[in-house]
């Protein structure tokens, strides 16, 4: 198949569902048969969706948007929205990568704050 990206992930569902029918790995993943179709044909999914399929298709969505590979954390919203930014054609790559970039960033602090707020109040009972 080649190197993993957005663009193909119609392509890679339809390859992992096989012979099975729609409806069935509709189901599997949480979706409707309807926009399983639309994926394989092509159009990107909404948030929600992408991240099922993912789940699904067992990748890192990090992989899919060409981004570095982070740390797992919490949360991956910041993750899976820069889908969007790819998506849309007013905003090209390079800015979709550091917009991308500075979402990851940023949740990565967020998820280190509560040790830094530690470190800086210093030892307790002082």
């Amino acid at each position: 198949m080649g190197r993993i990206t957005l663009q193909n992930l119609g392509s890679m569902v339809r390859e992992r569902r096989g012979t099975r029918g729609l409806r069935e790995v509709a189901r599997e993943i949480g979706t409707s048969p309807a926009t399983l179709s639309r994926i394989e044909a092509g159009k990107l999914p909404d948030l929600t969706t992408f991240g099922k399929i993912c789940r699904w298709l067992e990748i890192d969505p990090s992989e899919l948007l060409g981004l570095p590979k982070v740390e797992a954390t919490p949360r991956s919203e910041p993750i899976v929205a820069v889908a969007h930014l790819r998506a849309k054609r007013e905003i090209g790559p390079d800015t979709a990568s550091a917009l991308a970039n500075v979402i990851i960033h940023a949740q990565k602090m967020l998820a280190d704050l509560p040790a830094l707020t530690r470190q800086a109040q210093g030892p307790t009972g002082s």
